[in-house]
């Protein structure tokens, strides 16, 4: 499936601007924490963008693009990715969860 094909232009953005954040994190072995750190906001407002239900603001975009250490275009570049890859990201995400769901469980 195309990640740019479908109704809602946005949505689709959103899709493949937290792609590449949880992929660039992964490389750089960055938690959501540390890239918050460098980005200078709050860790649940990095989440809510990787979990596509924000998006930054171009001054915001530039400080993630910055932690990064990568363009600001790069965060909507759109390329296929190896299988390798889309392993790793997958188990990324999946640590993610799981590192939310744990922190979310010690606040009940």
């Amino acid at each position: 499936m195309d990640l740019l094909s479908g109704r809602d232009g946005m949505t689709n953005l959103r899709h493949v601007l937290a792609l590449n954040m949880r992929e660039r994190r992964r490389v750089l072995g960055f938690s959501q924490e540390k890239l918050a750190e460098k980005a200078d906001t709050a860790t649940t407002y990095i989440t809510m963008i990787e979990m596509e239900k924000k998006f930054p603001s171009v001054k915001m975009l530039e400080r993630i693009a910055t932690a990064l250490s990568i363009d600001t275009t790069e965060l909507f570049s759109v390329k296929p990715l190896p299988e390798d890859a889309l392993k790793n990201l997958r188990r990324a995400v999946l640590l993610d969860l799981d590192e939310a769901i744990e922190k979310r469980l010690k606040k009940l």
